[in-house]
């Protein structure tokens, strides 16, 4: 064959194939077109056939275009890109210096600045910040917590198998503890031979029967391996509802921590069947501790100050022995999880206003030395965990800090199986580009960076470690112009005189 007539050849087979393709591409917006122009859901795509389909294109990925191309540092939600690009820096020990002026607005409602020192502490006398025992002489093991950052409740199933992991390994070199999240300890969770609260959600999954009631067996067995049992009455995502894993999700060994059937909805109560007040809870509490000789916690969201009032009044009436070892108050901004938009965006008071009355309430019934308080909710820098610090609480939690340390870029498709980063979906090739071995070392720098920068600000205030914060350290901005100490705005109250 000469030159010629392969030429030839190739271009008639390459005019082929592109009429082909032409047939092709025509064919499917005559058929589309004639879908649009038939089908009767859709007023747009009757009227604008095939153009039409951009706006729907152009909705969905509108997040994802706003991100990269549109969005200034400080415009996105729920966390911005500055925000973000802070944790990305501190779990690749890239520092947090920037120059030319922060992009924080200091004039914006609600933002809060430190009260610095006009002569801050000299290197040689600051001081690392101490840690804090829970259930101090009220359990036969308490738990002596070293981080004030620590990594918040995602369960093994809501997260992949690589990201527990690495969040094990991490958080067993930083020192900080790992929650279970409500579906259970698994053998990924034990990994790292870290920290561990086990957290009991209202399914009790991990800790129940084959009925699904509480198992005095599995929890004794579960003991042996976790610091600190948490019961979780709600979460800030979704005060009253309960969470839900497709029955996709459920495979064997999910099924198996859980003690539930595989492959089935994993659907849980909106409360627990055998918690229906405070003397309930109470006694619950001090059962599982009894039981177990560990900690016992608490955990919700604050719908307003019943809660808290009553809990107090009752622990004073009962005893401290009934009193829980520590308070895990989510706001209702958390939300690393899915959960329905309504309850999101209106359920649940945010942490800036749930802590501070929290807190009050421990001082005012004199429990606060009884029962550490742990805040959640969006805190993720270092001066988050300040701020937390100066209103009155012992640590933070946080769960989206440390799913951008493993590389989150905030896609939102956590619920939808095809999150872009292995963290959220059980898709092995999703999750083949979580490499454990070199996240679990980002996780375990973004915990210790925060807890180092926590300490810097503290130095910065005059104090010579964390634990020293009080509200005087901190003034929140109210109007344009104008802050005011945080002590002015929750003034620290008088104990009550018991009667």
């Amino acid at each position: 064959m000469s030159e010629s007539t392969l030429s030839n050849f190739i271009n008639l087979l390459v005019y082929s194939l592109a009429t082909v393709m032409g047939l092709v591409v025509v064919i499917a917006i005559v058929a589309l077109f004639i879908r649009d122009i038939t089908q009767k859901q859709h007023t747009l795509l009757r009227n604008y056939p095939i153009i039409g389909r951009l706006r729907y294109f152009f909705e969905i990925q509108g997040k994802y275009f706003r991100q990269y191309l549109f969005s200034g540092d400080r415009d996105e939600m729920p966390f911005n890109r500055a925000t973000r690009t802070w944790v990305y820096k501190s779990a690749k020990n890239k520092g947090g210096i920037v120059g030319f002026g922060s992009t924080y607005d200091l004039r914006e409602p609600g933002a809060f600045i430190f009260v610095n020192a006009a002569f801050p502490i000299l290197e040689e006398d600051q001081l690392p910040t101490p840690p804090v025992i829970i259930g101090e002489n009220y359990c036969q093991y308490p738990f002596q917590a070293k981080s004030v950052i620590n990594i918040s409740g995602m369960s093994y199933g809501a997260i992949s198998a690589p990201a527990v992991r690495a969040l094990s390994l991490g958080a067993a070199q930083a020192g900080c503890w790992l929650n279970t999240g409500e579906g259970g300890l698994s053998a990924y969770h034990r990994e790292g031979n870290c920290d561990i609260i086990m957290q009991i959600g209202t399914a009790k999954y991990g800790v129940r029967d084959a009925e699904g009631n509480f198992s005095l067996t599995r929890t004794k067995e579960i003991a042996e391996f976790v610091k600190a049992f948490e019961i979780k009455l709600s979460q800030g995502a979704k005060p009253g509802k309960g969470g839900v894993l497709l029955g996709a999700k459920v495979n064997p060994e999910i099924a198996a921590i859980r003690g539930i059937p595989q492959y089935e909805d994993s659907i849980s109560p909106n409360r627990h069947y055998d918690i229906r007040n405070i003397n309930e809870l109470l006694d619950k509490v001090a059962y599982i501790r009894e039981l177990t000789g560990k900690p016992v916690g608490v955990k919700t969201a604050i719908g307003g100050w019943h809660f808290m009032n009553e809990l107090c009044e009752t622990i004073l009436r009962r005893g401290l022995d009934y009193a829980p070892d520590f308070l895990t108050i989510d706001g209702g901004e958390g939300g690393s999880g899915a959960a329905p938009q309504t309850l999101m965006d209106h359920a649940g008071l945010p942490i800036a206003e749930a802590l501070p009355r929290v807190v009050d309430s421990l001082i005012e019934s004199d429990l606060k030395k009884r029962i550490r308080v742990i805040a959640a909710g969006k805190l993720v820098t270092s001066a988050h965990g300040a701020w937390a610090l100066c209103v009155g609480a012992d640590f933070i939690n946080s769960a989206r800090g440390f799913m951008f340390s493993l590389g989150c870029i905030q896609a939102m498709r956590c619920h939808l199986n095809t999150c872009p980063t292995g963290i959220t979906t059980h898709n092995p090739r999703l999750q083949h580009g979580l490499v454990v071995e070199e996240k679990y070392l980002r996780v375990a720098n973004y915990a210790m960076n925060v807890n180092k920068e926590i300490n810097m600000i503290a130095h910065s205030c005059g104090l010579k470690h964390a634990r020293e914060f009080r509200r005087e350290h901190v003034r929140i901005v109210e109007t344009a112009g104008k802050s005011i100490a945080l002590n002015r705005l929750y003034p620290y109250p008088e104990i009550r005189k018991k009667a």
